[in-house]
């Protein structure tokens, strides 16, 4: 045989696969074709039992219908939480029932992130197209976030929400939250807290709801917070019906996940009579039963409330100012924390002394010595929240003490203390100069300017005897809210009052103050300025486009409270912040300070430019009794004011004394038009590019 018929008798098999190749490849193709169509089938299968066991919310919105649910398991494959804050209180970790997390901003309207959110909400529950089952498919939950102390508009925001949805339809599987920015009223004692605690609760229903535990739907009429189909057990619902789930027994009667705030707040029968015709004979009837339970719900709410009102903890002892978030937060700013609510922090101004590189504008106006200066508060508490608030509103605010409060010895031993270790810590750093650092070990004036409100402090009056029995001067800022304590302060050194705004509404719109009656409180507190005999500033914080536009009525204040001296100073921008506004663009050029303060010096006759502090971008106006001869006394004989206020202690206040009897000669380097611009010529002038703006000061 021929060798070369065996070979090709062999290779046939293989000559054969390579002319059929086409059919084989189409063979292949079509097999992973068909297999990744059922994967696809299988997948969608999947899907589509899923999105029939939540509320189909988007296809809901987007063809103004609504999902009958059928019989059949219930649980929650997700959940979508919808942020609306304007500092970030708002936002945590998330991952298909929908969360609303909204915060209430100034006089209760909502943040900006969810401002269309709200109006578009509004407007559609009160829209008959869009009907009252609109998102009757929808289930959600609520939790807002505000402060108690404004008490006409506490989480107004999250109370609409929830009205607002349930008014569409939608059905609430979570009782509203409200979280309180107010430690003291807080339930649990801070925002957090509340957030947490509403968050366990919820997340044990997001449980039940996984399981599929079923209830028989709520059929509106609940009353009290109890829902009747409670007692009905598990059952199963109708078709084109709401399906609801229950608690844990032990929560049932807390949080019952039919409860409804809004039903509680307008009646079941109102919530009928959107869907239904109500004869007009009925109608009184209808609106004394409503308002009998409204009535019933406000002393129940009462009475709930009286405890947590007086701010007592369980021990029924006040509650501490400072909480653990709130501790951690001004830690990380600096601050050195005292007690519950008292707090000290060393000035930029003191280290740059320290290292004879120039003092604050305190030192330029008043003859302060920078480094022996400690900045404190025995409370961190405010009632404002200034948009210009260098804090970025890290601190509590509240309208009257009710919190725990600390002796006032404790508060100034441990202030110097912490003060004396934060020096300390600058020994060997190269530029400190031995001589002030010895020197900076002892406390001689203490600014109570570090933030808070330190006139809130019920022992103030006795905080400020002993630092004048250590012979520590005081310079006590106050933001002009609270009027009868002024009145009651014994003499300080010098007593400064806030006034960041001319008119009612500028005040309002930059101070943000608490006090429904801010405005009243606010002239109460210059009338009672006028009376004081010791030092008295106005204290003027320029913020471009807000306030620098009010010169005439500046004028009517400064009669009003006759200060001694009045401080202008521009605007620190502290870096941005979602709790202000303000930019760089609000900043104003020290040019325009200085234009300011020559046209407000125009219309009060009785007053001058004195100094000027251009690394402040500061001015003092001085009133003209400061004034001897050609030369001004703006500067403080600190020895002889404490020999005059040891006076006054020994006599028991009947020795008194005035401004004038402690001033001191201003040297020429501090006044205005001088060629060093209030720089003492004793220490060198330091400027360091593209350096870290360090915004600590007084």
């Amino acid at each position: 045989m021929d060798p070369s018929l065996d070979m090709w008798d062999l290779s046939s098999p293989l000559i054969s696969l390579w002319i059929n190749r086409f059919y084989i490849y189409l063979g292949f193709a079509f097999g992973i074709s068909l297999w990744i169509c059922v994967q696809i089938v299988i997948k969608k299968q999947d899907r589509n039992s899923q999105e029939k066991s939540v509320p189909k919310t988007t296809r809901d919105l987007m063809t103004n219908g609504y999902v009958s649910l059928q019989k059949k398991e219930v649980f929650v494959s997700g959940v979508k939480i919808f942020y609306g804050s304007q500092t970030g209180t708002a936002k945590v970790t998330s991952k298909n029932v929908c969360v609303f997390l909204v915060a209430t901003y100034t006089d209760g309207r909502p943040t900006e992130s969810a401002e269309w959110f709200c109006k578009w909400l509004e407007e559609a529950s009160s829209d008959f197209r869009f009907g009252k089952t609109y998102l009757k498919g929808l289930r959600y939950a609520v939790f807002g976030l505000g402060n108690s102390a404004y008490a006409s508009y506490f989480n107004k925001v999250g109370k609409n929400v929830d009205k607002w949805l349930w008014m569409l339809g939608a059905h609430r599987v979570m009782t509203r939250g409200e979280g309180d920015c107010d430690v003291v009223r807080s339930k649990h004692g801070s925002i957090e807290a509340d957030f947490r605690a509403w968050k366990t609760k919820f997340i044990y229903q997001l449980q039940a709801l996984r399981k599929g535990e079923k209830k028989k739907s709520c059929g509106g009429s609940c009353r009290k917070g109890r829902c009747e189909s409670n007692q009905h057990g598990s059952e199963e619902t109708k078709p084109g019906s709401h399906t609801q789930d229950e608690l844990h027994p032990r929560d049932t009667e807390e949080e019952e996940p039919c409860e409804s705030t809004s039903e509680e707040e307008f009646g079941a029968e109102d919530r009928q009579g959107l869907n239904s015709v109500v004869d007009v004979e009925d109608l009184g009837k209808i609106m004394d039963r409503v308002k009998k339970e409204k009535k019933e719900k406000e002393q129940q709410e009462e009475k709930t409330s009286l405890f947590r009102n007086t701010g007592k903890n369980e021990d029924g002892e006040g509650r501490a100012m400072i909480t653990p978030a709130l501790r951690e937060a001004l830690t990380k700013q600096g601050y050195q924390l005292i007690g519950s609510h008292s707090g000290v922090k060393l000035c930029r101004w003191t280290k740059s002394m320290l290292r004879g590189r120039g003092g604050c504008y305190k030192h330029t106006f008043y003859g302060i010595e920078s480094h022996r200066c400690m900045e404190t508060t025995p409370s961190l508490a405010c009632a404002n929240k200034c948009v210009f608030c260098w804090r970025h509103h890290s601190n509590p605010v509240g309208t009257e003490w009710r919190w725990k409060m600390d002796q006032p010895e404790m508060i100034l031993k441990e202030a110097i203390e912490n003060h004396q270790n934060m020096i300390k810590q600058f020994k060997g750093v190269p530029g400190v100069q031995a001589e002030r650092f010895e020197e900076g070990m002892t406390v001689k004036h203490c600014a109570l300017s570090l933030v808070g409100e330190p006139i809130m402090y019920p022992e103030i009056n006795r905080f400020l005897k002993l630092l004048h029995q250590c012979k520590i001067s005081s310079f006590l800022v106050t933001n002009a809210q609270f009027p009868v304590e002024i009145r009651n302060l014994k003499p300080v050194t010098q007593l400064y009052v806030s006034v960041d705004a001319s008119t009612k509404d500028s005040l309002k719109k930059i101070d943000r103050p608490l006090f429904k009656d801010f405005w009243q409180r606010f002239l109460d507190s210059l009338k009672a300025l006028a009376a004081k005999q010791q030092r008295t500033v106005y204290r003027l914080t320029l913020v471009k486009a807000w306030n620098v536009d009010e010169l005439q009525a500046y004028a009517q204040l400064v009669s009003l409270g006759n200060p001694d001296f009045i401080e202008v100073k521009g605007v620190t921008y502290c870096g941005e912040s979602s709790a202000s506004s303000l930019t760089m663009a609000n900043v104003p050029w020290h040019e325009e300070v200085v234009r300011f303060v020559r046209e407000l010096v125009d219309l009060i006759p009785d007053y001058e430019i004195a100094c000027e502090h251009e690394h402040s971008n500061c001015l003092l106006i001085a009133h003209k009794k400061f004034k001897v001869g050609s030369e001004w006394w703006t500067w403080i004989d600190y020895n002889r004011f404490q020999e005059l206020i040891q006076e006054y202690e020994d006599s028991g206040g009947s020795k008194t004394f005035s401004a004038k009897d402690y001033m001191a000669k201003t040297p020429h380097w501090a006044l205005f038009g001088a060629s060093e611009r209030g720089f003492d010529p004793k220490d060198t002038r330091y400027q360091r590019k593209n350096r870290s703006k360090d915004m600590s000061g007084c």
